[in-house]
């Protein structure tokens, strides 16, 4: 993995060379470091045997598929200029699998501007699905129905006292609506309902205000290291409440981030992880292959995302543009392996499958 990231980083700073020797230049602006990084390792850590075992086969239509990634630490000002370096100067045919709802609507504008397809962002907010975003093609379903799932699992095993702590931003309002979708579906209302900096999380103040409420359950909606804090400070002022976060923390990285703490949060998922999907067996065999014994549901929806990539390239015949590429997904129907990812003009909602995990003492997911 230090080679491949060494590599990366190579391919960023040698970007001319590159446009030379490969057709197929995609883009991707993610928070290698910071917050999510965990999260972001393996979900490229997916992708990437994808990618492989296309380009040991010689690619999509002869040419191999290279993706340039640069880190924006999470951070939105640099997700824009990211963007703006990618697509302006490295003159990629797309960008894929952007990580954060603020950030990936704030290079909406560039995205019309150029006419460049986002393919797979790895965030899951309806703002992305409905009105349908022209210029981004959703692999994974929206946060809102994750979070509207858990709700209504819950409520069915009787917690009715269930709390909604959210990061103060555009994802946090998301998933909020969708938690909120399910307490109404199920006639209850939530406890408490606080929210947390994005930048600074402190749960301090709200820690106690979950104690007092005796909150059966407590949904944490954020990413990465902040959930992680949130978790370990309500948990340390003295709640034995169920935690539960979305899809978007659905990595090994996170598990063992939270440690002792890990044990028995749910985690919803976009993804299956059972046998019985093709996709499922497809990249076990691969990561197998590279010594790798788990595929943690971050590195399947990498996996998942990757393969809708080169089937879009490969539609878009030789000598592709963007144009070419948006019309491919504009058209879209495939089976990924048990799975059908479609899009047309009117819905760039690829998937709409949801379900749920827990974390294991030992850190892994399970159904």
């Amino acid at each position: 993995m230090k080679l491949r990231q060494a590599l990366v980083f190579f391919l960023v700073a040698t970007a001319s060379c590159t446009v030379a020797h490969a057709q197929w230049l995609i883009g991707q602006t993610v928070g290698v470091t910071g917050a999510v990084a965990a999260t972001v390792k393996e979900s490229m850590l997916g992708a990437n045997l994808h990618l492989d075992a296309v380009n040991a086969k010689g690619g999509v239509s002869g040419e191999k598929v290279e993706v340039i990634t640069l880190d924006d630490k999470f951070d939105t000002r640099l997700t824009l200029a990211n963007a703006k370096t990618l697509i302006e100067e490295r003159k990629v045919l797309a960008l894929f699998m952007t990580r954060g709802t603020p950030h990936t609507q704030g290079i909406l504008p560039i995205l019309k501007q150029h006419g460049v397809p986002l393919i797979g962002p790895s965030t899951g907010a309806m703002a992305f699905h409905q009105p349908v975003e022209p210029y981004v093609f959703n692999v994974r379903a929206a946060y809102q129905r994750e979070a509207e799932k858990a709700i209504n699992h819950l409520a069915s095993i009787g917690t009715s006292r269930i709390a909604l702590v959210h990061v103060d931003d555009s994802f946090g309002a998301d998933g909020l609506e969708g938690a909120q979708k399910g307490l109404s579906t199920s006639q209850l209302k939530a406890v408490v309902i606080a929210k947390f900096d994005r930048s600074k999380p402190d749960f301090s103040a709200i820690a106690p205000l979950v104690v007092k409420s005796e909150a059966q359950a407590v949904m944490v909606i954020g990413s990465g290291t902040a959930v992680v804090e949130g978790i370990k400070t309500i948990r340390k002022a003295g709640s034995a409440a169920q935690f539960i976060t979305l899809s978007n923390n659905a990595s090994e990285g996170f598990a063992k981030l939270l440690g002792e703490q890990g044990r028995g949060v749910i985690v919803t998922q976009v993804f299956p992880q059972s046998f019985n999907f093709a996709l499922v067996k497809e990249a076990s065999q691969l990561a197998k292959a590279k010594g790798i014994e788990v595929v943690s549901p971050a590195m399947l929806e990498g996996y998942a995302t990757a393969k809708v990539l080169t089937e879009a390239l490969r539609r878009s015949g030789a000598k592709a543009t963007r144009e070419k590429l948006l019309a491919s997904l504009e058209n879209f129907k495939y089976d990924i392996g048990g799975l059908e990812v479609s899009f047309d003009k009117t819905d760039h909602t690829g998937l709409d499958f949801a379900d749920l995990s827990i974390i294991t003492a030992d850190g892994k997911f399970r159904r």
